[in-house]
């Protein structure tokens, strides 16, 4: 059987990133090209496409510019309008509890069902009220958020094989098959922090949260008075919990004053996972992502939840290309659209 190749599009903040792998369902699948291009302003906005026109312009010259040698794109969704609930529903094949869930879940919508689109991630099987059930998570998304993503890919004439929750892409990428325990995959973007709870493998809880590392830089834009680009090396050079020039100790303090907030959201979802579960404790927290770059960030997460922290290369279980390696200071930045190739079937 030949192998197949597919591309993850990650629409990122100001960026365009994709990644080419070949085999991405075999045992080591292979990354053969990656590229990103920027993106106008306001062209995606929460990685939404705002400007069908413009985000396939983009495409077009991301596909001409690095060589893909496919047309097949995996595209992720995740963001403040996708919902994830628990959900438990009478046991019976994935397919019919997919076409059920319209009539299921309305309650649990903050939009009419027909402006969703829903899908259902099984976790285990039990009892409810003498009735065998499946207890699984809904994943809903407004329509209109994914249907222009798809379209700014389709008009670009790309084929997408499929629209993945990137929290679920984080958890392929990031954790072994076969990892035991209770881990927490913590993934800080630009403007989103995904949370996800994962046992024995297996996702059992997600939470999106509207913050960022690109809130750390706009702290320092507004506190300042710096451009984007002076703010953004600023905030590498300095980092947190090391000691710094009378010069630069106010900026650590707007630093901790907003990572302290972001600490404190994750802190409190790690509580809440606790306290509404039979769960005594969570094992370790994977950390990832381009936000998640901020110096001491690690340590000061390890300090407030008490738990280890491990940082993992994303691109670790991948064999390369001649040609395509991804530089160690990037590869955080791929992980999405890494993660999301890992989830075809194409």
């Amino acid at each position: 059987m030949s192998k197949h190749s597919v591309v993850g599009v990650d629409f990122g903040k100001g960026v365009l990133r994709a990644v080419e792998v070949l085999d991405p369902s075999g045992s080591r699948p292979t990354i053969t090209r990656h590229h990103e291009v920027p993106l106008p302003l306001g062209a995606v906005v929460g990685g939404e496409v705002r400007s069908i026109d413009q985000v396939t312009a983009a495409l077009k010259a991301l596909w001409s510019e690095a060589g893909f040698k496919t047309k097949k794109v995996v595209l992720g969704m995740g963001n403040q309008r996708v919902l994830v609930r628990e959900l438990a529903m009478p046991k019976m094949p994935l397919e019919r509890i997919r076409e059920a869930l319209p009539f299921q879940v309305q309650e649990l919508l903050p939009v009419p069902v027909a402006d969703a689109l829903l899908d259902f991630y099984p976790i285990s099987e039990g009892e409810s009220d003498g009735a065998e059930v499946i207890h699984g998570l809904l994943v809903a998304a407004v329509r209109g958020a994914v249907e222009n993503n798809v379209e700014a890919a389709l008009q670009a004439g790309l084929e997408p094989v499929g629209v993945d929750l990137i929290p679920f892409a984080l958890t392929r990428l990031l954790l072994p098959v076969g990892d035991e325990g209770h881990t927490v995959l913590v993934h800080i973007g630009a403007s989103t922090t995904s949370v996800v709870f994962v046992s024995d493998g297996v996702p059992q809880f997600v939470r999106i949260i509207p913050a960022g590392g690109d809130d750390v830089t706009r702290a320092l834009v507004t506190r300042f008075e710096l451009d984007l680009p002076a703010a953004d090396r600023l905030k590498r050079d300095l980092g947190l919990g090391k000691r710094v020039a009378a010069k630069d100790k106010k900026a650590v303090e707007v630093m901790f004053e907003v990572t302290g907030e972001l600490l404190t959201s994750l802190r409190n979802t790690f509580a809440f996972y606790l306290n509404t579960r039979s769960v005594a404790a969570l094992d370790r927290i994977v950390l990832s992502g381009g936000g998640a770059r901020l110096e001491g960030l690690a340590a000061a997460l390890g300090e407030v939840s008490r738990l280890r922290v491990d940082v993992i290369d994303p691109g670790a279980g991948f064999a390369v290309a001649e040609g395509a390696e991804l530089a160690e200071e990037t590869r955080d930045d791929f992980a999405v659209a890494l993660g999301l190739t890992l989830g075809s079937a194409a």
